[in-house]
Order: C-alpha cells, then sequence, then structure tokens
C-alpha cells in the first residue's frame, strides 16, 4: 500500500523558512512524481512543485519559483520542500502527492496524482 507521511509544518513569522518532509513508501514505482500542493481556505487546491523520482527534474509554480526548492533523498525515500522566504500567502494546508508522470515530465494538476498523504498546516503570520 503506497503511504506518504508529512511533516515539518508549523507556524513561522513572514520571512522565515520551514522545511517540510514527505516519507515514500517503497510502493512508489521510482518512475513515479511527487508532487506538493496546497490549498488555503476558500481557494483551490494548487501545484506548489514537484520531482521526478528517476531523474530528480523539478518544476515549480510561478508563486514560489526561487524561494521554494524540492529535493529529495532516494536512501530515506524522502522528498523535501524546503520553503524560504515565507509570506501570508503562503499559509495552506500543504500535501504530499505521488503519481505516473504525464509523458517526459510530471504532472501540474491534481488529478494527475493518485495518492495523497494526510496534509500538513503551515501558517505565516506578520
Amino acid at each position: 500500500q503506497v503511504q506518504l507521511v508529512e511533516s515539518g509544518g508549523g507556524s513561522v513569522q513572514t520571512g522565515g523558512s520551514l522545511r517540510l518532509s514527505c516519507v515514500v513508501s517503497a510502493y512508489v514505482r521510482s518512475s513515479s512524481c511527487i508532487g506538493w500542493f496546497r490549498q488555503a481556505p476558500g481557494k483551490a487546491r494548487e501545484k506548489v512543485a514537484n520531482i521526478k523520482i528517476a531523474d530528480g527534474s523539478t518544476s515549480y509554480a510561478d508563486s514560489v519559483k526561487g524561494r521554494f526548492t524540492v529535493s529529495q533523498d532516494t536512501a530515506k525515500k524522502t522528498v523535501y520542500l524546503h520553503m524560504n522566504d515565507l509570506t501570508a500567502e503562503d499559509s495552506a494546508m500543504y500535501y504530499c502527492t505521488a503519481g505516473p508522470p504525464a509523458g517526459p515530465v510530471c504532472g501540474s494538476n491534481w488529478y494527475s496524482y493518485d495518492y495523497w498523504g494526510q496534509g500538513i498546516q503551515v501558517t505565516v503570520s506578520s
């Protein structure tokens, strides 16, 4: 059974940093993509970033480019989301997801991902 377990969320002040971790179960195929999505109250779910396990290629939403970095430690079966220069607009529930690639790249839409973690809250306050 595929399991994704997030950790590392919490509260931080504007301009601060957090690192989210997602431990990926051994049943996730090495050809898979791991995506980070977020959803704030009253807003649509949106892509944050993704990484292709096989080659480490990454993709980011425009709103987080230059501030967030997604990386992986294949030995630990863990994917990280490093978040810097956080603002109130980054406050949301963050989800780690897994799914097949959309052709040569990882999908940007939430419905491209079959498996979801339980989510973890990130709150940024001034």
